[in-house]
């Protein structure tokens, strides 16, 4: 979590494992593009940075960020996923909405991970605003899709 102490992309090198073989999907929200694109980009470098091979990287795009766990499941069941990323930005507004969304994004995620018996990683940005957004999306706080990334390296790991 990125707090004034603590970068998102800043982690322990505990934990890294051979990820030469393993495939990975993320599932990219188009909604608030701006920022999941950044999302991605931090994801897949990272990925690549600690080994992964480029063609083992699936990208998959759902509308917004309530459709996450759907696309998850619908990748995280083929057998030759190894991982999956979800990767989206609720931005805050004036009624409920954010918090119904939020919810259920977290629990759906939580729940493919559970019944598929993979990583399924929660890469979603719950600011409360834009600045707040860009700034964990390769800003002053690092890059939530880089945590992302490890967090599924060091799942797989586990």
């Amino acid at each position: 979590m990125a707090t004034t102490l603590k970068n998102l992309s800043q982690h322990t090198q505990s934990n890294i494992t051979d990820i030469s073989q393993k495939k990975f999907a993320i599932v990219v929200s188009e909604w608030n593009d701006e920022i999941t694109e950044s999302l991605y980009n931090g994801a897949v470098e990272t990925l690549l940075k600690y080994g992964a091979k480029k063609e083992n990287i699936f990208r998959k795009n759902v509308p917004g960020s309530f459709e996450l766990p759907l696309g998850a499941q619908w990748l995280a069941k083929l057998d030759e996923i190894d991982a999956v990323i979800c990767l989206g930005c609720v931005i805050q507004g004036e009624t409920r909405h954010f918090d119904f969304i939020c919810d259920a994004v977290a629990h759906g995620i939580t729940e493919v991970g559970l019944k598929y018996d993979k990583p399924v990683v929660f890469g979603v940005l719950t600011p409360n605003n834009q600045q707040q957004a860009l700034d964990r999306a390769g800003g002053q706080h690092g890059n939530k899709g880089d945590e992302a990334a490890i967090t599924a390296i060091k799942m797989l790991g586990f």
